[in-house]
């Protein structure tokens, strides 16, 4: 079904591996757009409780964009470049299930975009990090500019992106971009360890949870008004009523969904 993307569901997990490898893959077109329909086709489907996006090999997550794919473009194309890059990445980012990235190394350009567009990230002792467009020329577009500041601070996004400067996991640990370091041959456990955790909760709860801090960001939306909204429609909800009133026989709740 995908060119340039591996796919798997094992576990209630789906898992999406970027098949670029001797390109360290390098985010197409091509390969934007399959995230893209990849993603966007758990937003429906029960068999599938979260995402695990990682890249192919030891040596890249996405080491940015394919430079030779829009080396010669226009300003119309560039534009329109950058604004599908932006829907992939909000479907992500706006994905019901939790979408984790599993960072094994460079995560550059939009590379890293692509993954803080993920809910959690944990990365590989190996990996390195950063937004070199400035080398380039040009600025980030795929919205770089907007989510590295929201997770390290005005300051320090400011500096990472004028400067071009490639961070190592450590380093971006504690700037606040990722949330684990771990040796590279416990990455993809690591993420399993925490979709298992998130599993056992209520899977209305995670997505309304998904909902409600994206709303924080969105300009058009008051996110305390839509946590009021989300909280109080869950006592309408089968997974509220389970959850209290396991909490209250003092046994684990079994959520549905519902």
């Amino acid at each position: 079904m995908y060119q340039t993307l591996l796919t798997e569901v094992k576990n209630l997990i789906f898992y999406i591996s970027i098949n670029r490898e001797s390109k360290l893959n390098a985010l197409n077109i091509q390969t934007l757009s399959e995230i893209k329909t990849a993603v966007l086709s758990t937003y429906d489907d029960h068999s599938v409780s979260a995402i695990i996006i990682t890249g192919s090999g030891k040596k890249a997550f996405a080491a940015g964009a394919d430079i030779e794919e829009f080396a010669k473009f226009n300003v119309e194309e560039g534009t329109r470049m950058s604004a599908d890059g932006h829907a992939v990445l909000r479907a992500i980012e706006n994905c019901p299930k939790p979408v984790i990235a599993a960072i094994n190394g460079f995560a550059l350009g939009g590379g890293n975009e692509l993954a803080m567009s993920c809910h959690i990230r944990v990365a590989s002792e190996n990996a390195k990090f950063g937004q070199p467009e400035v080398n380039l020329g040009i600025i980030p577009g795929y919205a770089g500019t907007q989510r590295l500041a929201q997770l390290v601070g005005k300051g320090k996004a400011l500096e990472l992106l004028m400067t071009a400067d490639i961070i190592d996991a450590q380093t971006a640990l504690n700037f606040g971009l990722i949330n684990y370091v771990v040796p590279q041959e416990n990455l993809i456990a690591k993420c399993e360890e925490i979709i298992e955790k998130i599993k056992s909760k209520s899977p209305l709860a995670i997505s309304s949870i998904i909902r409600c801090v994206n709303a924080h960001y969105e300009k058009k939306i008051d996110g305390n008004n839509a946590e009021i909204n989300e909280f109080g429609n869950f006592f309408g909800s089968e997974d509220f009523v389970e959850g209290t009133t396991a909490f209250l026989e003092r046994r684990k709740a079994n959520f549905k969904g519902h």
